[in-house]
């Protein structure tokens, strides 16, 4: 399972790359950071129906921080929910893929996101209406640490303790690096885990490029009973791509041939025909 999760996340970083170099640039600090996550939640973990994207039974997944929808796309095109053809139309005129997950849009999106802190806003409601509804589906919600500058977010964390909702995991993208810069020269850099530990949250930290150790955090998380859970991830922006990790602003590019170059060279991939 260890090497079909690292497989899964390699081809994920690859096509999320090839669907930011079609379309000439986008937002790929972010994006590459949740590349592990994603490989695990499609490879592996989510409860989901290709062939039936509005399964009763499914599992929900919500990205939060929506800017980083094309490593979004890209699972939902290797899980099968579409072709992975229509990663090359990315914000093109009339295409399933807008910049931000569109849940009218896309098949398997079941939350437009792009407004940060509303995803995770939209992840309490679905998981407390399941509780209602004394139904087994988990949700999942990835936000970004730059996003938790918002207060909605932290309603939403409280929300989520009072409810006891153990069918929620959310996951927080430490990648340090917002749209502006980096998070400690923003905002706050905040020290999540005892945070977290103090609102009532079963908390692991885990590294975000680390497939087995996400994997192993979220059968731990999905053990717990009236408590909610949350890993966060130790990731670097534009994770897996050196050149970028090291770009003062990363958070959105544009890719020039000197750039895809570069990307393909980092992927050991070659141009597609």
């Amino acid at each position: 399972m260890e090497n079909d999760l690292k497989q899964w996340s390699d081809r994920l970083r690859l096509e999320t790359c090839l669907c930011l170099i079609h379309a000439k640039g986008g937002h790929i600090g972010g994006s590459m950071s949740i590349v592990e996550t994603l490989a695990v939640l499609y490879g592996k973990q989510l409860r989901v129906d290709p062939q039936r994207p509005h399964w009763d039974e499914r599992d929900w997944f919500i990205l939060s921080k929506g800017h980083s929808g094309p490593a979004y796309f890209a699972a939902l095109a290797l899980r099968g929910f579409f072709d992975l053809k229509v990663l090359q139309t990315l914000n093109a005129d009339d295409t399933i893929l807008p910049s931000h997950p569109d849940s009218l849009k896309t098949p398997g999106v079941d939350c437009t996101t792009g407004s940060l802190g509303q995803g995770i806003s939209q992840a309490v409601g679905v998981a407390l209406a399941l509780k209602h509804q004394h139904k087994p589906n988990r949700v999942y919600c990835i936000v970004g640490d730059g996003e938790c500058n918002e207060g909605q977010v932290w309603e939403a964390f409280q929300s989520m303790v009072a409810n006891h909702l153990d069918n929620l995991i959310v996951f927080i993208d430490n990648n340090k690096g917002q749209n502006d810069g980096a998070t400690k020269t923003i905002h706050l850099e905040l020290n999540f885990e005892p945070l977290m530990m103090g609102l009532g949250f079963y908390t692991q930290v885990v590294n975000g490029n680390d497939v087995v150790a996400i994997d192993k955090a979220i059968d731990q998380a999905k053990q717990r009973v009236n408590q909610p859970s949350v890993i966060i991830l130790n990731t670097t922006k534009g994770q897996g791509l050196p050149f970028v990790e090291a770009m003062a602003s990363n958070h959105h590019i544009a890719i020039d041939e000197d750039i895809k170059t570069k990307i393909l060279n980092a992927l050991g991939a070659k141009e597609p025909a």
